[in-house]
């Protein structure tokens, strides 16, 4: 029996996730929860084959407790579901180095199979998810770039950036420079809008 801890925020469709992979006489779904707050106590109690997460969830805290998840459940393959909407999560899903991306407009008989592929420690990629992520830009930018970056995104002048992030207002408005230059913005708003509209802020 494939133990799968289920993490959808959305009601209806961890609903319909796990009434479906209920049917099949391999799976058995342990623990369904909106949040990955519980997830590591639930893992603990019943220690999944694997873990079925919402992309969604794989930001800030949710990160760090995917993070902790896969470090305390080595055994525990994991399964993302995803969007084509946002390929830019779609590979950082994959620097996490995840079992697998399944799509929502997968057929529940493809989820079954990639749930049970990932079980055997193959590596499972939904094509028309992998289309998508090619398709994306990849940041030009180096992640100290990113940074900075993301502290100017709240709009405070280069000497407010430059005394949050450490580091002198001239070496602030270098980066700035640099990563106009490299993104083709003409100014910091642009380069911030560019940047979120792409998915590079983490």
């Amino acid at each position: 029996m494939i133990r799968i801890l289920l993490v959808e925020p959305m009601n209806l469709l961890r609903g319909t996730l796990a009434a479906t992979l209920s049917l099949e006489d391999d799976l058995e779904v342990v623990a369904d929860l909106d949040t990955l707050d519980q997830a590591l106590d639930m893992a603990r109690a019943v220690p999944p084959d694997v873990a079925l997460v919402d992309i969604a969830l794989l930001v800030g805290d949710g990160l760090a407790t995917f993070a902790r998840l896969t470090a305390e459940q080595p055994d525990c393959a994991t399964l993302v579901l995803a969007g084509p909407d946002d390929p830019a999560s779609l590979n950082r899903a994959l620097d996490l180095r995840v079992g697998g991306v399944i799509g929502t407009q997968a057929a529940p008989c493809e989820l079954v199979r990639g749930i049970r592929r990932v079980v055997r420690g193959e590596r499972v990629i939904d094509a028309r998810l992998a289309v998508a992520m090619v398709a994306a830009p990849r940041s030009p930018l180096s992640p100290r770039e990113l940074n900075v970056l993301s502290v100017a995104a709240s709009g405070l002048p280069s000497t407010e950036v430059a005394a949050e992030l450490h580091l002198s207002a001239g070496t602030v408005r270098n980066y700035i420079s640099a990563i106009l230059r490299k993104t083709g913005a003409r100014n910091r708003l642009e380069a911030v809008r560019l940047a979120e509209g792409a998915g590079w802020f983490r």
